[in-house]
């Protein structure tokens, strides 16, 4: 699951990038290249199409980041401490072998 959603927010960065080079900040961008018949092109529906497409990816950006968060395997932590105690309980049995060896001798 969680490779997935980093694969998503991957695929997302990726499609946001492009849509803001795209863009341009003086209300050219993609929409510049038709000067002539700008009205029958609709160059402000290209506009407004890149602006909501940039504020969509920005929240799925969001969105995904936060899931990905939840999502994150936490099995590491649960090994740790197995092996925290594994190391404990190592320590005592060489601690009283030690000393019955010691006692012995």
């Amino acid at each position: 699951m969680y490779q997935f959603l980093v694969i998503l927010i991957l695929l997302v960065c990726v499609l946001l990038a492009v849509v803001v080079l795209v863009q341009n900040s003086k209300g050219g961008g993609l929409a510049a290249n038709f000067s002539a018949p700008q009205d029958v092109l609709g160059v402000r529906k290209t506009t407004s199409f890149f602006e909501k497409a940039t504020w969509g990816l920005a929240i799925a950006l969001v969105v995904l980041s936060l899931t990905a968060t939840v999502a994150i395997p936490r099995h590491h932590n649960d090994n740790d401490k197995e092996q925290t105690e594994q190391a404990e309980q190592n320590q005592q049995e060489n601690a009283a072998t030690s000393t019955t060896t010691t006692t012995n001798e």
